[in-house]
């Protein structure tokens, strides 16, 4: 029928038609593509809003898949589940940097395989998924994201510690405050069976603590523990990261 748009590949791979086309046009919208034409729109004020958004439906969706978890685990889990890293990798399996709107300067800098840069405008998709439908066709988008991390054979533990040092240097930086530190505290066990153990410090304070069979697995677990104890018991002094301090975002 004449007047109705046809789906775009891309849209199909998000799983979700645009009533309003041009949001979605914004939503892949660099800075630098709207500096070099003389605009100020751009994506990043749906960043905000789809970081907000992404935030709240994986809490709810955690929320009711784990009625079991303490508030402790599906904050850690939730900040897993949201990390740049995760954010970046379903950017990439949507081929979401092959419909960027970039300047000639960030195109010649490989940014559409950017990791940042394609985890802050997969959130913007989601605003404008949310802006376009609301809230019920957000969720529907960002559940395909979510439900494969925890089907593809990985068991709840392994995705906490998944990448937790990185994590907690995204929220220390976040904070404005010092990097993480790890401190190898000891190792017990036989030479072919040990356990070792590590502290975290941030800002000049124990904040976790992990026991490994590795100084890498160590680590990673004390990065966890600490992501937990950050948002449970803030540092006093430090203000808190958006993903500590609102339900609603990550």
């Amino acid at each position: 029928m004449l007047g109705i748009r046809a789906t775009t590949p891309f849209e199909r791979r998000l799983g979700h038609r645009f009533r309003h086309p041009h949001l979605l046009e914004l939503a892949l919208t660099h800075r630098s593509h709207a500096n070099e034409r003389g605009r100020e729109e751009h994506y990043e004020r749906l960043e905000f809003l789809g970081d907000a958004v992404l935030g709240l439906v994986t809490a709810e969706w955690l929320y009711r898949r784990h009625p079991d978890l303490p508030e402790g685990e599906l904050s850690r889990l939730k900040a897993q589940l949201v990390s740049r890293a995760a954010l970046a990798r379903h950017a990439a399996e949507v081929a979401l940097g092959e419909v960027l709107r970039l300047g000639v300067g960030e195109e010649r800098s490989g940014g559409r395989a950017k990791p940042s840069l394609l985890a802050d405008s997969l959130e913007a998709v989601y605003g404008a998924v949310y802006l376009d439908a609301g809230l019920a066709a957000a969720a529907k988008v960002i559940h395909l994201m979510l439900e494969p991390l925890l089907e593809a054979g990985e068991s709840r533990s392994q995705l906490l510690e998944a990448d937790a040092k990185t994590r907690l240097q995204e929220i220390s930086q976040a904070r404005g405050g010092t990097l993480p530190e790890y401190r190898h505290t000891g190792a017990t066990g036989p030479d072919h069976s040990r356990l070792y153990r590590v502290e975290c410090w941030l800002d000049g304070q124990p904040i976790g603590a992990g026991e490994g069979s590795s100084k890498k697995q160590a680590e990673q677990r004390a990065a966890a523990d600490a992501i937990a104890h950050l948002a449970a018991h803030p540092i006093p002094g430090v203000p808190k990261t958006a993903s500590e301090s609102s339900p609603n975002a990550h």
